[in-house]
């Protein structure tokens, strides 16, 4: 009942704007201040390559000038915070100039040659629809849509470069690009006493495009009518040959794709003008400004209470299964094997028993325990061996397994520092579900999530070394320094290697998604120089200071051979068996994450609140899973549980994984070798995290059942 009441806590959190806290860095303007306009990166849905907006050859370039409201000249990039970079942002000031309250009818920005190459460039952009993000006063800029039923307004987060048509006579191609943009920025009266003083608050930040062609203009460069354009501007140079000229002399003509190809000197010049409008707007609050940028909120809320129902059921069911096991099936088995216990101390009080002075009567508890337990034989009496064996006729499955079920595994010096960075990934995810949930991380944060979430992990260290010394210690192991450098290097470097990897390929594309040199170099010092001291002191607490967790039983100097075992619980089978259960919890709500970052405009994910929610079933799940797999296990005198359970708790990811290429292929539309390669490099990354993270989960919970139900023979 408390754990219900908790998640409806947590989901009514989430309701209650989960990602945006209002009045938190409210910033007003007065009439005639300016406001600078920054530009960040073009990007598009049919790709993963980003580009720097002023790296585009075919864009007015930044004069360099000072304008006011900020103290950075024109092509001046910001300051950016860690999740920034990652995520590709190239923030800079740009030339426009906004001032609070003043219309601008249209203002020339700059008349821009470009040659053939440079026109190539241009229609790639267009052809692979890539948009544009300017940002003001934090808010990117977006274009306006209203639903089919036209109830409801939403916003498309950037503007498009441009677009293409379609010839109807020669069914050729023809591009255009959009080189006036009217802007149009959304006011209201600032709260409080900053409102009295006459101050303004910005609470939505449009674009609207428009292709104009360089004919009808006056003499500042600004098209006559804007209502209405005759000619758009396309992007078609041309050819300066003489044989072309004659031979298509008509201006519809739009040419094959190999006549581009060369290079003949040929240019065109591409004038750019911008409109700004400003709008006084009540109707929406700043605190809920962000709120357009989510599309179907009302059928995003009904997807999620089906996760959760579909998740509720899922878990429940398996909570009635492992309670049955714990409070029939097991506690039947100890019961039973007490009472053998019981009945073989008797037996061998009787035999054993002498009279005599200052003879002592054995307890029966010790002497079950020295004849089960320990299995200790008597060579000369055959009385006595026949009475164990018959003894240990009734006592099967997992009972027998008492002197090598806490045997150390194969590997475990591997396996140990797997414990520690799930741990370290567990407190990570916590932390920003936590922080995400009441709002402190939110759009407005750009890459808050990322930075934050790189803090926890490098600060998560510490508990990284101390459960990797711990069950370093636990296994035997004997050079903790080693595991300790082994926990800090492993699944880190891992990381680090393939994001090096998959940065080469960006690098030779001139992306913006490329991380810079310098970005490299502070992450291996945060890697080096602050996570691995904090492993290491959390190792040395673990591993000397607090040491290895006590078993319950004695491990056995022979190892018990293994019998025959049904194809169900065979590694490989049992372990995407139970990896199937997760995923069915998670994959209602994987959809609506997918659609978030893939397919919406936005590229938001904020209903956090849902998402802990199902995360808290997620974890439950997974440890019930594990208690069914591994007890099946131990029944089938199977004592190699260490690694299976670790396996079964992470088995989901190999399911999300399938689940990436599914959607790649059915849902998506990328195109190209390489971002086709840092899709499935992400996921394959996500994946990694996501399963270490649950197969720690599923380690320790398996590890705490087993030392519990063995423990319940030991007591009595």
């Amino acid at each position: 009942m408390a754990l219900r009441r908790s998640l409806f806590l947590l989901l009514a959190s989430s309701c209650a704007e989960a990602f945006y806290i209002p009045g938190w860095s409210v910033k007003s303007y007065k009439d005639g201040e300016a406001i600078p306009l920054l530009v960040n990166k073009v990007y598009s849905d049919n790709t993963q390559l980003q580009y720097a907006y002023y790296d585009l050859p075919f864009i007015c370039p930044p004069t360099g000038a000072s304008h006011a409201g900020s103290s950075l000249l024109s092509g001046q990039s910001i300051s950016l915070n860690l999740g920034e970079v990652l995520r590709g942002d190239r923030i800079t000031q740009s030339d426009i100039e906004l001032v609070m309250g003043k219309d601008q009818t249209c203002n020339a920005l700059c008349t821009k040659t470009i040659s053939r190459k440079d026109l190539r460039r241009a229609r790639e952009m267009v052809r692979g629809g890539y948009v544009a993000e300017w940002i003001v006063d934090n808010l990117p800029g977006a274009t306006s849509f209203v639903t089919v039923d036209k109830s409801r307004k939403y916003y498309a987060a950037g503007f498009k470069m441009g677009y293409k048509d379609i010839e109807i006579n020669s069914g050729k191609h023809r591009f255009y690009i959009n080189n006036h943009l009217t802007i149009v920025i959304r006011y209201r009266k600032a709260p409080a006493k900053d409102g009295e003083r006459g101050g303004k608050v910005v609470v939505a930040f449009e674009v609207y495009t428009k292709s104009v062609g360089p004919e009808k203009r006056l003499e500042d460069g600004c098209p006559e009518d804007l209502s209405e354009v005759e000619t758009p501007m396309e992007l078609y140079i041309k050819p300066n040959s003489t044989d072309f000229s004659s031979q298509y002399s008509q201006s519809s003509y739009s040419p094959p794709e190999t006549e581009l190809d060369g290079d003949d000197g040929a240019t065109l010049d591409i004038p750019y003008t911008y409109s700004v409008y400003w709008r006084e707007d009540d109707k929406i609050e700043w605190a809920h400004r962000w709120d357009l940028y989510f599309v179907n909120q009302e059928e995003g809320s009904r997807i999620h209470w089906l996760a959760i129902v579909n998740s509720l059921i899922i878990s429940g069911s398996l909570s009635a299964i492992v309670a049955m096991i714990l409070a029939r099936t097991i506690r039947g088995d100890i019961k039973t094997y007490k009472e053998s216990a019981l009945e073989d101390g008797k037996s061998k009080l009787k035999r054993r028993s002498r009279p005599g002075s200052g003879a002592r009567t054995p307890k029966l508890a010790e002497k079950a325990m020295v004849g089960l337990l320990e299995q200790v034989g008597d060579d000369n009496n055959d009385a006595d061996v026949s009475s164990d064996e018959e003894a240990l006729e009734d006592v099967t499955g997992w009972k027998l397994l008492h002197g090598d079920v806490f045997r150390a595994p194969a590997y475990g010096y591997l396996l140990a520092p797997l414990v520690g960075s799930g741990m370290q990934l567990v407190f990570m995810a916590v932390g920003l579900l936590f922080l995400s949930s009441l709002g402190i991380l939110n759009p407005s944060f750009r890459g808050g999530f990322v930075s934050v979430g790189v803090g926890l992990f490098v600060f998560a260290g510490l508990f990284s070394g101390y459960f990797s010394g711990r069950v370093y210690k636990t296994f035997g192991g004997k050079n903790w320094r080693k595991n300790t450098l082994i926990t800090s290097i492993l699944f880190p470097g891992l990381l680090f290697a393939l994001v090096f990897i998959l940065n080469l390929f960006v690098w030779a594309q001139a992306s913006s998604t490329a991380l810079p040199f310098g970005t490299l170099v502070a992450i291996i010092m945060l890697w080096l120089c602050i996570q691995l001291p904090l492993v290491y002191i959390g190792s040395w607490y673990g591993y000397i200071r607090t040491g290895a967790w006590e078993h319950p039983t004695k491990t056995t100097t022979l190892h018990r051979q293994l019998p025959a075992r049904p194809w169900y619980i065979q590694p490989i089978q049992s372990i995407l068996l139970a990896g199937l259960i997760p995923f069915a919890v998670i994959f209602i709500e994987l959809l609506y994450v997918f659609q978030s970052l893939w397919q919406d405009k936005s590229g938001y994910y904020y209903v956090f609140g849902f998402l802990s929610v199902v995360s808290i079933i997620l974890i439950l799940t997974i440890a019930e899973v594990t208690i069914v797999t591994i007890y099946i296990k131990l029944c089938s005198e199977d004592y190699n549980w260490w690694w299976h359970s670790f396996f079964v708790g992470g088995a989901s990811s190999v399911w999300v994984f399938g689940y990436c290429a599914w959607y790649y292929f059915v849902k998506l539309h990328i195109e190209g070798f390489v971002s086709g390669l840092l899709f499935f490099g992400y996921c394959f990354m996500a994946c990694c995290v996501y399963g270490l993270l649950c197969g720690t989960v599923g380690f320790l919970t398996a590890y705490a059942f087993v030392r519990r139900i063995y423990g319940a023979i030991k007591a009595d």
